[in-house]
């Protein structure tokens, strides 16, 4: 009952390669093989040509159980909020503040900090309630279309969910289901001032030619200036 053997059981979906595994749970390829070999001479997946099954789904019940009393007793860490909605086998996308965060590859942060973390995420609309259930199993609050107070929230990490009707958009990015990167942009620039730094380093990757102003430029423009965790 290895917790990292637990994770790729839990992250795995039908088809995934075990290099999508392991950006899933954020483990080295090498380490995923080794334990996706035993779990195959365990008779608890399978690989096939079309990629990973799972065969023993008592045992996947059984990892669940042991994950979900693992992070109910200790805080849950920013990294393992970017593993957990993988465990929920629902379809997801990050958006919103995420969604800079994703496709800036964790360069920028902007309203939140290591006190008060919540994850924006695109659900479809039928699985709300399948989603509260399942980050409840977890000790972890949820909320609805806006973020709450934080005396309404206990705990650093919880999840707000934007319930979608029809398809979920979504690109693959370092492990993640986010937003396709022209949706993150519009987004973004409808509060500009605040993802301008985001907004640069987009262009500067993606070359989408905003026109977005540089961190350092922006001080010396009198510009907003986030504080250590990019939170204004």
């Amino acid at each position: 009952m290895d917790p990292t053997a637990a994770k790729i059981v839990l992250a795995a979906k039908r088809g995934d390669s075990i290099n999508r595994v392991a950006e899933k749970i954020g483990v080295s390829y090498s380490w995923v093989y080794d334990w996706i070999e035993r779990l195959q001479e365990a008779k608890i997946i399978a690989i096939t040509d079309n990629g990973i099954r799972i065969v023993d789904h008592q045992m996947r019940q059984q990892y669940a159980e042991m994950v979900a009393a693992l992070y109910g007793r200790d805080s849950i860490s920013q990294e393992d909020a970017y593993v957990i909605p993988h465990f929920a086998g629902m379809e997801f996308a990050y958006t919103e503040i995420d969604a800079a965060y994703v496709w800036t590859h964790g360069g920028y942060q902007v309203a939140r900090n290591h006190d008060d973390y919540p994850v924006f995420i695109n659900v479809h609309d039928q699985d709300v309630v399948r989603w509260m259930a399942f980050f409840a199993q977890f000790g972890i609050d949820t909320a609805i279309d806006e973020r709450p107070a934080a005396s309404d929230i206990e705990g650093t990490v919880y999840y707000i969910l934007y319930p979608i009707t029809g398809s979920i958009d979504s690109e693959w990015v370092d492990g993640s289901p986010v937003i396709p990167l022209e949706d993150a942009v519009e987004q973004m620039m409808e509060t500009r001032a605040a993802y301008e730094p985001a907004l640069a380093i987009i262009d500067d990757e993606y070359d989408m030619d905003i026109d977005a102003h540089h961190h350092d430029q922006m001080i010396a423009d009198g510009g907003p200036v986030g504080d250590e965790n990019g939170s204004q």
